[in-house]
């Protein structure tokens, strides 16, 4: 293992557990598995008998042993994800992942029984003033009602989730953990070749570009296998319940209807001209080409340098860019450098990108990146700082209701990322403006145009996995036509590119979760042009209370109050005419 950057902060996890032995562990595991089956005697069957009274007291005890689970998850995925080529660790993950299944399995009555209570008894209840704040969550619970299946199918679908679904997605992390790419003298992890790809060297970047696709070549059997196996999983399971499109039940889950999510990638897929196609050709020609090669997308403009930016002045600039919008936001992200809640320095075994973990209301999130000192990973690090942000404020609504739904989600992030933009572009001499300007402008097309992309890749390769399963050939194809479309003509997709979509992680974890960047950016992008039309003072108060909110508004609740509706065509173009605003404003710089 490569030794750590002692200079970056790292967690210490010994807040909830000293460690993977921690004896505390086997007794909270117990301690749950108690409650648990007292639960279960004292309620299964009787659901939608119960008093106003009753209701209160049975859910409210549903949500502390889910948050006591999450709890001992949060520990297991945490310490796995800073270490993945553990043995040890990974059978602990596992081991707590099994346990929990099993109870889970055992509570999935109450969910099942609350779903199917008939109308009057629901009024009921919430026409006690003490229960009525579940209503939120009843409603979303309640859409799912059409797709439940038979309770007992519903049971063994969770028991074997562990040996099923979830066990697909864990050889997916280790097998991409386990990978070394071959750089010069050196063997590189993955989040470290990836960081090469925006490397000022151009021989860099090809060597990097090269061995990425050397190493995903190799490894491509696995990869399709897997992809396989999770869209056939999901189909199967989609169609039993009487889902009818293949992103029906994303969109429920996130509480969005198809239509929504229909107009925004027609949006987006009808303005690839004018956002990728443009821009690559605009940043070809800085680059004296007609085409840039797939691993020159994201390379630093020519003659600029692009000075290291340390971990303390990384510190500040958020900060300060938080504070100048509301001094609530920057007090509560600077919790996260005060008390060790982060994970910065980038090592072997450590997964690669960046998350910020909810863990429980009762703890408090933490927040991975792997930071190696680019403008980027400051932007990185602003966007989970605002993940992190929302999931505090959010905690209020207890464990049920905290989490937002995934189009909302992207919210505080990346409007967290646009205040250091703008102040980072505010305070640069000219000639680095341009830089920043581009860096920016390729940030937003890759969560809205690349993001749109990589979903209509996601959409044609599982309508084409009903008929049958797909080689690593045919997944390849599928990749290369989707793609070409969303960069365009002025990028070289060669051959190189085509084994790409074995590393990104977001099509095993969690399938068709990536418009959910485009439309978290796009709606960022509307509430940013009213954010500048607007008192800035009353928008700040209106934009805390929706992050606080959490799960409990939709999507059209929480825009209400900024006379925003993603109902709207011109709310999606509005976040369109952002970005092109901003290569407008990049074609107009004089040097």
């Amino acid at each position: 293992m490569t030794e750590i950057n002692y200079n970056l902060p790292v967690w210490d996890l010994s807040e909830i557990y000293t460690d993977i032995k921690d004896p505390k562990i086997k007794t909270d595991l117990k301690k749950i598995k108690n409650s648990s089956d007292d639960f279960l005697r004292k309620w299964k069957g009787k659901i939608k008998d119960l008093n106003p009274s009753d209701f209160l007291s049975c859910i409210e005890t549903y949500q502390e042993i889910c948050e006591n689970i999450h709890k001992i998850g949060t520990h297991s995925s945490l310490i796995f994800a800073t270490n993945m080529e553990d043995a040890e660790i990974s059978r602990y993950n596992s081991s707590v992942s099994d346990e929990f299944t099993e109870i889970l399995s055992s509570l999935i009555f109450f969910t099942l029984e609350l779903s199917k209570v008939d109308d009057k008894t629901i009024k009921n209840w919430m026409n006690d003033t003490n229960s009525n704040k579940w209503e939120p969550y009843l409603r979303v619970l309640r859409k799912r009602n059409p797709y439940l299946l038979d309770p007992l199918v519903e049971e063994i679908l969770i028991e074997k989730s562990a040996t099923g679904r979830s066990a697909w997605v864990r050889l997916f992390d280790e097998t991409s953990a386990s990978l070394r790419f071959p750089f010069k003298e050196k063997e590189l992890s993955e989040a470290e070749i990836l960081n090469l790809l925006s490397d000022p060297d151009p021989d860099n970047r090809k060597i990097a570009g090269k061995s990425l696709s050397s190493v995903l070549e190799k490894n491509k059997r696995i990869f399709s296998m897997i992809l396989n196996v999770i869209s056939r999983d999901r189909f199967v399971e989609d169609n039993k319940r009487g889902f009818k499109g293949i992103v029906s039940s994303r969109n429920l889950d996130n509480d969005v209807e198809d239509e929504v999510v229909d107009a925004l990638v027609k949006t987006v897929d009808e303005a690839m001209p004018k956002l990728t196609h443009r821009y690559y050709k605009w940043k070809a020609k800085e680059f004296g080409q007609s085409k840039l090669d797939w691993w020159d997308r994201n390379a630093p403009l020519p003659q600029t340098s692009e000075k290291s930016i340390e971990w303390d002045d990384a510190k500040k600039i958020i900060l300060d860019s938080f504070a100048s919008f509301h001094p609530e936001i920057s007090n509560i992200a600077e919790l996260f450098f005060k008390n060790g809640w982060i994970d910065a320095s980038v090592r072997q075994g450590k997964a690669s990108g960046a998350f910020a973990h909810p863990s429980v209301p009762s703890l408090h999130p933490y927040i991975l990146v792997n930071y190696q000192g680019k403008i980027r990973d400051v932007m990185t690090l602003a966007h989970e700082l605002g993940h992190g942000v929302h999931q505090i404020l959010a905690a209020k609504n207890g464990l049920l209701m905290a989490e937002t739904p995934l189009t909302l989600a992207e919210t505080a992030s990346v409007f967290g990322e646009m205040l250091v933009f703008r102040k980072l572009l505010d305070e640069s001499p000219l000639e680095q403006k341009k830089q920043l300007l581009a860096g920016k402008i390729e940030d937003m097309l890759n969560t809205v145009a690349r993001q749109i992309g990589f979903h209509q890749f996601e959409v044609k390769f599982h309508e084409a996995r009903i008929k049958s399963e797909l080689t690593p050939n045919e997944i390849s194809d599928i990749w290369m036509e989707t793609q070409s479309h969303a960069v365009g003509p002025s990028i070289n997709l060669n051959g190189d590119y085509s084994v790409l979509w074995g590393y990104i992680p977001h099509f095993v974890h969690t399938p068709f979760y990536v418009y959910a960047y485009a439309f978290g950016d796009s709606l960022v992008n509307a509430l940013w042009h009213s954010y500048q039309m607007s008192d800035k003072e009353n928008f700040s108060k209106k934009y805390i209370e929706m992050l606080s909110a959490g799960g409990t508004k939709s999507h059209n609740e929480l825009l209400k109050p900024f006379n925003l509706s993603a109902y709207e065509s011109t709310f999606w173009n509005q976040g369109i005419s952002m970005i092109t605003g901003l290569m407008d404003e990049l074609e107009e710089l004089k040097l």
